[in-house]
């Protein structure tokens, strides 16, 4: 009896098997259009004074070309593994690799986080708005789209999980497979009801940790932040900044939480290893094993505590529209 699942055969990366179009970049669409929907929402609540369309469509643009640069760039600096994206930068944006079209196969969140951040500061810079006002917008706004974000990973059969013996371990075509002759292959592959021949090699379930961050990264944040901090930051009439703080620090600590399902890059493993057993990376051994995503989310957790902390300290959040005066003034006078 099996107790995996094997990953859907009739899902594929392409759109259009003859088109260089994937279903991650459609994702990203989808993401940042829905992020933009719930957005649009919060000014009509009566923050940010009921900015415009326009205005909106502008701070997004700003945000996400920021993001997309931020992502590229932290993912080639930070997960590369090599100093090769050091003395090549040109090559982080060059899309084919060996004549083929690839597209920017790696995307960092936290270098997205960053890169969104200084578009959206250079915009409250150019029009006169408050930057946390237009941050605290923003993270209510993100979590719903992330969600489609994570899907596109999935679509791609990317970023797949350690291995699990559990039921809803799924198994990627993609994935790495180990090799028999190890004893810990062995006991997985006989759990999961998998046959297998000595010295060969094995495709292992995973745990599909793509769905899990899709689901408590993007849905489940998201409803914390709209229906229960959001209401609590206007109700109390808290400061401006702590919206971003919960975001921040919430979006962490689920984030580090989930990194013990997900398998670590294999260029990097696990850049704080205190466990007694680290190898292999591609299962779970001791929670004092860290991946270089989970140090990334315990720096957002501090930062999170930091701004909510300043922001219950600061004047309310505006609801009023005082913090888009000066920003109305500046599109006069263009």
């Amino acid at each position: 009896m099996f107790s995996y699942v094997n990953f859907p055969g009739w899902i594929r990366p392409e759109v259009v098997s003859f088109l260089p179009v994937r279903w991650y970049a459609v994702m990203y669409i989808v993401a940042f259009s829905v992020a933009y929907v719930v957005f649009r929402k919060y000014c009509r609540l009566g923050a940010l004074g009921k900015m415009n369309a326009d205005t909106s469509t502008d701070l997004f643009l700003y945000a996400i070309v920021g993001l997309i640069l931020g992502a590229r760039i932290g993912s080639c600096l930070l997960y590369e593994g090599s100093f090769y994206y050091f003395t090549h930068p040109w090559m982080m944006f060059w899309p084919f690799r060996n004549g083929v079209f690839v597209g920017l196969p790696g995307m960092s969140y936290h270098g997205g986080v960053l890169g969104a951040f200084l578009g959206v500061v250079l915009f409250a810079k150019k029009n006169g708005y408050r930057i946390l006002d237009l941050c605290d917008g923003i993270c209510v706004s993100v979590p719903l789209g992330y969600t489609f974000g994570r899907l596109g990973n999935f679509i791609n059969g990317e970023l797949w999980g350690r291995c699990t013996g559990t039921s809803y371990g799924m198994i990627f075509p993609d994935a790495p497979r180990f090799s028999t002759n190890e004893e810990w292959v062995r006991l997985a592959a006989e759990k999961a009801g998998i046959a297998y021949s000595n010295g060969s090699f094995v495709n292992l379930p995973r745990h599909p940790s793509q769905l899990y961050e899709a689901f408590f990264e993007g849905i489940v944040l998201f409803f914390v932040m709209w229906f229960l901090v959001r209401p609590l930051v206007r109700n109390r009439n808290l400061g401006r900044g702590v919206l971003t703080g919960a975001y921040i620090g919430g979006y962490g600590l689920v984030r580090f939480v989930i990194e013990y399902f997900r398998e670590p890059d294999s260029q990097l493993g696990f850049v704080i290893a205190l466990g007694k057993e680290t190898e292999p990376v591609a299962l779970f051994r001791s929670v004092l094993n860290i991946s270089m995503g989970q140090v990334l989310c315990f720096i957002m957790i501090l930062i999170g505590a930091v701004l909510i902390f300043r922001g219950c300290r600061l004047e309310p959040a505006d609801y009023s529209g005082k913090g888009a005066d000066k920003g109305k003034k500046n599109r006069k006078k263009r």
